[in-house]
């Protein structure tokens, strides 16, 4: 985006919105798919030795449901924070104490700032690290692999069978099961 006079000054602000075609982006070992890129509302602040831009981005998010492998559906909505830092050419950046990497990303030397990046961050926050095609979402049978969503294959009751008789066997009164009280 290109900052025009509407910027020029410290306390100027300008609103912008619009529409990142991104196709999709990967957090941990997920990977998602943006069938309609996303939407942004910003407003863009010179804050003096720099431009803040923040505001809500939205989108529409697919992904692998980590239960039952079926396709999930996300609408994420989030929080942008970016700062742009104004920097000359022959500028060094320093770092503060006890900061081991740069916070802001910089305005470009043609006075343009890439919200791309800010955009992608505010997504990967709200994006679930969980992801579920729904809340009650029963997963897939241990023993057959059916979508339990799909289907009762009976492989839940015998295992529910199988760790109770299991957990009455661990107690410690399981010998006393036999004990016969009449002689």
């Amino acid at each position: 985006m290109v900052l025009d006079e509407r910027l020029a000054n410290p306390g100027d602000t300008r609103a912008v919105s619009g529409h990142l075609d991104e196709t999709g982006y990967t957090l941990g070992e997920h990977e998602f798919r943006l069938p309609s890129g996303m939407d942004y509302d910003l407003v863009l602040t010179n804050a003096g030795e720099g431009i803040l831009a923040t505001g809500m981005i939205s989108a529409r998010v697919l992904g692998v449901c980590d239960r039952c492998l079926d396709e999930a559906e996300l609408d994420i909505k989030g929080e942008v924070d970016e700062y742009f830092l104004f920097k000359e050419p022959d500028q060094e950046i320093e770092l503060g104490e006890g900061e081991d990497e740069v916070d802001y990303s910089l305005v470009g030397s043609d006075h343009t700032i890439d919200l791309s990046d800010a955009l992608l961050s505010a997504l990967l926050m709200e994006t679930p690290f969980v992801v579920l095609c729904r809340e009650d979402c029963k997963g897939l049978c241990p023993v057959c692999g059916a979508n339990l969503n799909d289907v009762d294959c009976g492989h839940a009751a015998q295992i529910e069978a199988q760790r109770e008789q299991d957990r009455m066997d661990a107690s410690p009164f399981a010998v006393l099961k036999n004990l016969n009280l009449d002689e």
